[in-house]
C-alpha cells in the first residue's frame, strides 16, 4: 500500500515509458542512415571476432491480437518459401561483406513464427547462415517456439541443424483469457511441444507469460505461473502486455474496459514474481527470472548481463547484425534497420542491396547514456568511478545528473559516493528513473505503459 501511494503521488501509474531494449530508441531512428552505412560497418567488423546475429521471420498461422511484432498471417507455406528465398539472397550478399574468421555468439530466429519455416528450408537457411559465419565454440542457437506449430520434422531439423535453446510463447493458459486475446494454446499442447524439444537433447527452455492482460487476476495468474512451473524451464520473461492499439490495430479487438487498472497491474506482477522466486528462480532485471545455473544468472552475478532488442541478454558480442524485414542491427557506430514491410525489404534485396532504410549514428553523449540506462537496467545501479573513467564526464556533472533523478524520485534512489542504487521498493519505477537519463524527446513516441 505504501508503494503504491508514492507511485500515486508522483503521478507514475499514468506514465509511458520506452521498455529501453535501445538507446535511443527506435522513434528516434532517421533516414540518414541506409544502406551504405550498414556496409561500413559490416566491413569494419575485426576478422577472427565474434559477432551475433538476429533472423526474423515475419509470417503467423494466426495473428494473435494481443502482438504488437512485425507480423502478417499466412495459410499456406508458398510466401514463406518465397520469403525464405529473399532471406538466403541476403545471407549471401551479406557474405561478400563479412570479414574473415568471424564466428557466431548468439543466433536466434524469432517472428512471427520462425516454426512455420519447412523442415528443408530450416536447414537450407541454417546452413547458408553458418556458412558466413559459424556457430563458436560457447555458441546458442535460440528458436521462437509456437506449440501450435510445432512438429517432429521441423523439430529434427532444427536440432539437427544446432538449435541448443528453445523459446516457449505461452502468454497465459486461462483459456478465457486466450479467447479474449485470440491465441488458443492448451497447457496440453505446450507440455507436448516441450516434452518434444528435451527428447531431442535440447536442455535450455525460455518461457514467455504475460502480466497485464484483460480479466487477468491474481488467482489466474496465480495458476498459469504454477502450471508454467510445471514445464521446469531454465529462465522466464514476465512481460507487461503492452495495449498500444495506436501501433498495432489488431490489439482493438481486445476490450479496454477488461484491462487492469495500473495498480492491478503491479499486484498481478508481484505475486507472479514471488512465485518464481519461492521456486528458487533469481531475478534478472525487472521482468526476466533464470535458474542459478542459467546463463542470465552467471552473467548477473559476474556484472555481465545485457539488454538487447530481446530482451536481458548474457551474449558480449559487440555487434548484432539482424536480417530479414524490419530487423534491426547494432555496432559500435550505431543502429541500421531494415525495411519494415515485407513488400519493401523484398524489393531491395532483390535489386542486389540491402534494405537498410533507417538507424542512428551513435555520438558520444549516446554512448554514456546508453550505458547509464543499461546499468539501471541490469544492476539497479550506475557506478559513478565507471562513468567518469570511461567516458570521460565530470564527477559534479554526473552528480548533477542524479540530483535530478533523487529531485523527482526521492527515497527511491539512493545516491551516494559510489554512484545511484535504486533499492528494491524503487525496482517497479526502474523504466521511468531510466527516462531521467534519457535525452530525447518522449512525447510523441507512443511508449507502453510503464507499469
Amino acid at each position: 500500500m505504501e508503494q503504491e501511494s508514492q507511485l500515486t503521488r508522483l503521478g507514475l501509474f499514468d506514465a509511458r515509458v520506452p521498455r529501453y531494449t535501445s538507446y535511443p530508441t527506435a522513434p528516434h531512428f532517421s533516414e540518414a542512415v541506409g544502406a551504405t552505412n550498414f556496409v561500413e560497418w559490416v566491413e569494419a567488423i575485426p576478422e577472427g571476432s565474434s559477432i551475433s546475429l538476429y533472423m526474423h521471420v515475419p509470417f503467423c498461422r494466426r495473428l494473435c491480437w494481443f502482438c504488437a511484432c512485425r507480423t502478417q498471417g499466412s495459410q499456406s507455406d508458398t510466401p514463406v518459401r518465397s520469403y525464405a528465398e529473399v532471406l538466403l539472397t541476403e545471407i549471401a550478399l551479406l557474405k561478400k561483406h563479412m570479414p574473415r574468421g568471424v564466428t557466431l555468439s548468439r543466433l536466434h530466429w524469432g517472428g512471427g513464427t520462425p516454426t512455420m519455416l519447412p523442415p528443408d528450408v530450416m536447414r537450407t537457411v541454417a546452413a547458408a547462415l553458418f556458412d558466413v559465419a559459424p556457430l563458436g565454440a560457447d555458441g546458442e542457437f535460440s528458436v521462437e517456439i509456437d506449440p501450435m506449430e510445432c512438429d517432429g520434422p521441423r523439430l529434427d531439423a532444427l536440432v539437427e541443424s544446432g538449435m541448443n535453446r528453445a523459446s516457449i510463447g505461452i502468454q497465459d493458459f486461462d483459456p478465457e483469457i486466450q479467447q479474449i486475446i485470440g491465441r488458443e494454446q492448451g497447457y496440453d499442447d505446450t507440455r507436448k511441444a516441450v516434452d518434444m524439444i528435451r527428447e531431442r537433447g535440447v536442455t535450455s527452455l525460455n518461457a514467455d507469460i504475460l502480466y497485464g492482460l484483460p480479466k487477468q487476476s491474481r488467482e489466474r495468474i496465480s495458476e498459469t505461473v504454477q502450471k508454467v512451473l510445471s514445464l521446469t524451464p531454465d529462465r522466464v520473461a514476465l512481460y507487461g502486455y503492452a495495449h498500444v492499439p495506436w501501433m498495432a490495430r489488431r490489439q482493438t479487438m481486445i476490450p479496454t474496459e477488461d484491462l487492469p487498472s495500473p495498480q492491478e497491474r503491479l499486484g498481478l506482477y508481484d505475486t507472479a514474481r514471488k512465485l518464481f522466486v519461492w521456486d528458487g528462480y533469481d531475478e534478472i532485471g525487472i521482468d526476466h527470472f533464470a535458474r542459478p545455473h542459467d546463463g542470465l544468472s552467471v552473467a548477473l552475478k559476474a556484472g555481465k548481463l545485457k539488454r538487447n532488442f530481446q530482451g536481458y541478454t548474457d551474449d558480449q558480442a559487440p555487434v548484432l547484425v539482424g536480417l530479414g524485414a524490419s530487423s534491426v542491427s547494432k555496432f559500435p557506430q550505431g543502429y541500421a534497420q531494415n525495411a519494415a514491410s515485407t513488400s519493401d525489404y523484398t524489393k531491395a534485396i532483390r535489386a542486389g542491396r540491402f534494405s537498410t532504410h533507417r538507424g542512428h549514428v551513435f555520438t558520444d553523449d549516446d554512448n554514456l547514456r546508453s550505458r547509464m540506462i543499461e546499468a539501471l537496467m541490469c544492476d539497479f545501479r550506475i557506478d559513478a568511478n565507471e562513468i567518469t573513467t570511461t567516458f570521460g564526464i565530470s564527477p559534479t556533472r554526473l552528480a548533477e545528473m542524479f540530483d535530478e533523478a533523487a529531485k523527482v524520485f526521492g527515497e527511491m534512489v539512493e545516491i551516494t559516493p559510489e554512484g545511484l542504487y535504486i533499492p528494491e521498493k524503487g525496482r517497479p519505477l526502474t523504466r521511468m528513473i531510466a527516462r531521467i537519463f534519457d535525452a530525447y524527446d518522449l512525447s510523441k513516441a507512443g511508449h507502453s505503459s510503464a507499469i
